[in-house]
């Protein structure tokens, strides 16, 4: 469990490490409210709210909207951990950047989790359907990741947790040649009460690595209600 825990807090190390070495990169900062709802003993829906921000591009500082997304995910547990979901979600842009287009994107995930001693691990497999009035870009991904409670055994109110993951993406659309991006994500969080969790963090992004690499940072927060 120590060691886990050192390798966690040396990946937020080491995204730090990452921001300071670039000369060029992008930041944005994406806050969020997420409501899950479960209709059944096996069956909920997740309904979200985020708005992404720019606070670093062009090497200046700023601070300025750049699209708002609402985005919906009907869950089934399947059962041993598993669980098959649908989503949709639409990109406000225009309305934030004149020369962009708005995004509606469709997804299909299948996810497994599974315990070892106190730590969680999962596997996520999604495909994406990203449409706009210019082309449609289809993109497969795969996210591993792990959380587990900062004290004791299990997670108590008013405790914290730690979430750490790393995701592969493939990007392939008519006229374009393949996209490949890398993501590691760290958060962490706290169990405000039963039905609440706030989780802060950092992501960094290597979007299309094998041409021109794209270094972008992320600040994440998030507000998650439970039903």
């Amino acid at each position: 469990m120590c060691f886990i825990k050192r390798i966690c807090y040396g990946l937020i190390l080491l995204l730090f490490q990452s921001v300071a070495a670039q000369n060029n990169f992008t930041g944005y900062w994406e806050p969020e409210v997420a409501l899950n709802y479960k209709v059944g003993t096996n069956y909920s829906h997740n309904f979200s709210l985020d708005i992404r921000n720019y606070t670093y591009q062009m090497e200046d500082l700023q601070l300025h909207t750049r699209h708002l997304d609402i985005a919906h995910f009907s869950k089934l547990d399947i059962g041993h951990g598993q669980s098959l979901a649908i989503g949709a979600q639409y990109r406000f842009r225009e309305v934030f950047e004149d020369e962009e287009q708005n995004e509606l994107r469709f997804t299909q995930q299948y996810n497994i989790t599974y315990q070892r001693g106190n730590i969680r691990f999962g596997d996520r497999l999604r495909t994406e359907q990203r449409i706009t009035s210019d082309q449609t870009i289809h993109r497969f991904r795969y996210r591993f990741a792990l959380d587990f409670a900062l004290q004791g055994e299990k997670l108590d109110v008013g405790e914290p947790y730690f979430v750490a993951s790393t995701e592969s993406l493939l990007s392939v659309a008519k006229g374009n040649g393949p996209e490949w991006d890398q993501r590691i994500t760290t958060n962490i969080g706290w169990l405000l009460n039963g039905h609440t969790k706030f989780q802060t963090g950092l992501e960094y992004r290597f979007e299309d690595y094998t041409q021109k690499t794209e270094n972008i940072l992320f600040l994440f927060s998030s507000l998650i209600f439970s039903l």
